[in-house]
């Protein structure tokens, strides 16, 4: 009598098994790209207010090299401050054979938003050079030209900020002082003796690397001792 062979069943994945699988697969390999798109973007923020950390502290050592290069020239002020940028005479860092600078100092919206920035003339050698400079610095700081704006820098995101000088033994405002300003821009009776000190005290915005208020303090080199 013959058997009856019998019948294996090969049993494989079903149409729903396999979408479920799919789906299953297709979440993990999304849950995997978000993880690596926050990392990504953690890591650009980092990156990014590390920048700006560094931005203001070259910001800030460049001011302070600017204040301690002051030069006293005859009839030509040191630094002047009219509320909206600080202009200042400073020797080169390069041999001296190469001139003066004027550099300023200002805050002026750039791109949509508020920014600190410096502005550096070429070497200067006659007094006619230095006049002209000052004139620039003034235009640069209210009105500025494509030209002008190629000899500026960006330092930082910048609110507000205020300067304040150190003389005899107090710190004043410096629009206080009587100046009256020439037609070459350069202020035509002021003190222009270098005050003993200089506090600087920027107010940056909530959204940057460093929010806040910040104030910087520089005494003049030359002083026999520090006041505060």
């Amino acid at each position: 009598m013959l058997s009856r062979p019998s019948i294996h069943r090969t049993h494989g994945f079903t149409l729903i098994e396999l979408l479920v699988a799919i789906a299953v697969m297709a979440l993990m390999a999304m849950m995997s790209w978000q993880g690596i798109d926050g990392m990504t973007r953690a890591q650009a923020q980092t990156r990014q207010r590390a920048n700006e950390v560094l931005a203001l502290q070259m910001g800030l050592a460049q001011w302070t090299a600017d204040l301690d290069a002051l030069a006293q020239v005859a009839q030509v002020p040191s630094l002047d401050w009219d509320g909206r940028a600080i202009r200042m005479t400073r020797y080169s860092s390069a041999p001296a054979a190469d001139g003066l600078l004027v550099v300023a100092w200002s805050r002026r919206i750039v791109d949509g938003t508020a920014r600190w920035l410096r502005w550096q003339s070429p070497p200067l050698r006659t007094r006619g050079e230095l006049q002209d400079a000052w004139q620039q610095a003034t235009v640069w700081a209210q009105n500025p030209s494509q030209e002008l704006k190629r000899r500026e820098v960006v330092v930082a995101p910048l609110d507000q900020w205020q300067l304040f000088y150190f003389r005899q033994t107090a710190w004043t405002n410096p629009l206080s002082s009587d100046t009256n300003s020439s037609p070459s821009g350069v202020p035509a009776a002021l003190n222009t003796s270098i005050p003993e000190g200089v506090r600087l005290v920027l107010t940056l915005p909530g959204n940057s690397a460093l929010a806040g208020v910040i104030t910087r303090d520089w005494i003049r080199p030359t002083l026999s001792s520090n006041k505060s």
